[in-house]
């Protein structure tokens, strides 16, 4: 039972890792299409005449047509990047599978509503069967979920069928071969069954959406406090999906086509001239807006509070980390370096901190503030919201920072002191120092010399990791079974997980470590965790 639970963990923090290529591609994406939408409309010409300029119209016009790549084609993206995201070996040919295996599905669906003399322009079918146009092929649009079905199955199917021989008649066939063959033909098969059950798995899906719906503006506080509850053990990425991709999000018409999921309504209306409708802006709630209150004022007041209750001669340790933490957050939207900071030594606090996020998105709602996308950043806030024009009502944002910054400022600052929490710069030193003194000074006094100090690597204070060194401290190469890493955070499954050390990761830079259970383990690292994991992938035998 113990082995079946930490294989599931393994499997789900995996498949939520694997979310991530598409994802960055998609916030790449639509600042490209926020940036080119807005400065090619009308609204923003008639009051800067010099952009409608041929060249300029041209630039921006080119620049909203590619974001949207990642947005037209986001289901076959998915398909192929979980099988090459859960495979250690041989990726290229499990992403090329995929693709395969995506299309043979909806090929075999529309083999199926042919044979069945399903009339394509029969609207009672379309709405029935949810009939769109799939790649150029008349399917069932099953978006993120099937998409992320056919990633399960060939990451499956290339784990079992990758190494397999076959006869000598059939010989070039098989091993790699195999794999994209294997693929095309389960998924066909399985194509095959997806008009018998999808009618009544989509209303079931619709009737979460409408009871999400319902709740009013308590869907996104619950959404907001349910993302931040769920970020330390990285299923996040799953709920995220699935508000974003599928109709639990929200649904409605745009421009004439038929968009499920709150980041693709949202997408749509950028590339749509008509005004936004209500199923846009509810859905939209659900979107980076909701995320700013936290991410421009309130952890940016919590890492000041921090910075003020450390002992004076540990904050020039301690700024150099603090500082980067807020800039990932307010720049790049990466919040981890900054709640991994406290998570550890007080959850309650995090909890906090929790209800706090879902409170700004809905604090964001009640206010109709209309910005979307997907980070919360400053980027964010400037392309899709004054970019965008005063509808979007992105002048609210700075107060509604403001107000959580202050918010946070003196809980953080009242909580630390009040329960004398061991955040940065506040953790007992060593007995004695490297002077063979001791230090009994007391939080807040001046010192020259602090052991805690002293003992914390040069390395690590220029911004730089000893990878030998974290790898002996996780337990050596031979504990390390699996390696790889989502934005912030090593992920691994080890042999034991008691042999890795917390507390000199801690010291080696680590911003936390989380062991979900004896074998798998995470090490929050923050920005730089792929220059950390790549190192380590040198020195240790893990595909």
């Amino acid at each position: 039972m113990q082995k079946t639970k930490a294989a599931l963990w393994e499997f789900l923090q995996g498949l939520g890792k694997t979310f991530m290529l598409p994802v960055a591609l998609l916030a790449f994406c639509g600042i490209m299409l926020g940036i080119g939408s807005s400065l090619s409309s009308e609204a923003v010409t008639d009051n800067v005449a010099f952009l409608k300029g041929e060249g300029f119209h041209v630039v921006f016009t080119w620049m909203a047509n590619t974001g949207l790549v990642a947005f037209t084609f986001l289901p076959v993206l998915f398909a192929m990047a979980i099988p090459l995201g859960l495979a250690r070996e041989d990726k290229g040919v499990a992403a090329f599978s995929g693709f395969v295996g995506y299309v043979a599905m909806n090929l075999a669906v529309n083999f199926y509503l042919t044979a069945r003399g399903v009339d394509f322009e029969d609207e009672k079918a379309i709405e029935h069967y949810g009939i769109a146009d799939v790649l150029g092929v008349q399917s069932i649009d099953t978006g993120l979920l099937g998409a992320v079905a056919v990633g399960i199955v060939v990451s499956l199917l290339h784990q079992r069928f990758r190494t397999q021989r076959m006869p000598d008649a059939l010989a070039f066939f098989g091993g790699l071969r195999f794999v994209p063959i294997v693929s095309a033909l389960v998924l066909s098969v399985l194509g095959l069954l997806i008009p018998l059950v999808w009618p009544t798995f989509n209303g079931w899906i619709n009737a979460v959406g409408r009871g999400i719906g319902h709740t009013g503006v308590f869907g996104p506080f619950f959404f907001g406090m349910g993302e931040v509850l769920l970020r330390p053990i990285g299923l996040h990425h799953i709920l995220v999906a699935m508000f974003r991709f599928t109709d639990v999000g929200g649904s409605g018409t745009v421009c004439g086509d038929h968009v499920s999921g709150a980041l693709n309504l949202f997408y749509a209306q950028l590339d749509c001239s008509a005004a936004p409708g209500s199923a846009v802006t509810d859905a939209t709630h659900f979107l980076s807006q909701g995320k700013m209150a936290a991410y421009l004022g309130g952890l940016p007041g919590a890492a000041l509070a921090m910075y003020h209750c450390a002992k004076r001669r540990m904050r020039p340790e301690i700024k150099a980390l603090l500082v980067s933490g807020v800039v990932a957050c307010v720049v790049g939207g990466i919040t981890e370096p900054l709640e991994f900071l406290f998570l550890f030594v007080a959850p309650w606090l995090y909890v906090v901190h929790a209800v706090l996020v879902g409170l700004g998105f809905l604090t964001a709602a009640v206010l109709g503030v209309f910005i979307g996308n997907t980070d919360g950043n400053v980027i964010d806030w400037l392309v899709f919201g004054v970019l965008q024009g005063s509808t979007t009502k992105w002048y609210l944002v700075p107060v509604i920072a403001a107000v959580w910054f202050a918010a946070y400022y003196f809980l953080f600052r009242w909580a630390i002191t009040r329960f004398d929490l061991k955040t940065p710069g506040r953790e007992d030193p060593p007995a004695d120092d490297e002077h063979g003194r001791s230090d009994d000074a007391e939080p807040g006094e001046d010192g020259a010399g602090d052991g805690a100090a002293a003992e914390r690597p040069r390395e690590l204070v220029a911004g730089k990791y000893d990878a030998a060194a974290m790898l002996d401290a996780i337990g050596g190469a031979g504990n390390i079974r699996s390696l790889d890493n989502c934005i912030t955070r090593l992920r691994m499954t080890v042999a034991d997980a008691e042999r890795v050390d917390e507390a000199r990761l801690k010291k080696l830079g680590a911003v936390g470590v989380i062991k979900l259970d004896g074998h798998n383990v995470q090490v929050v690292i923050g920005p730089q965790v792929q220059s950390v994991k790549d190192a380590l992938a040198t020195m240790i035998p893990v595909g």
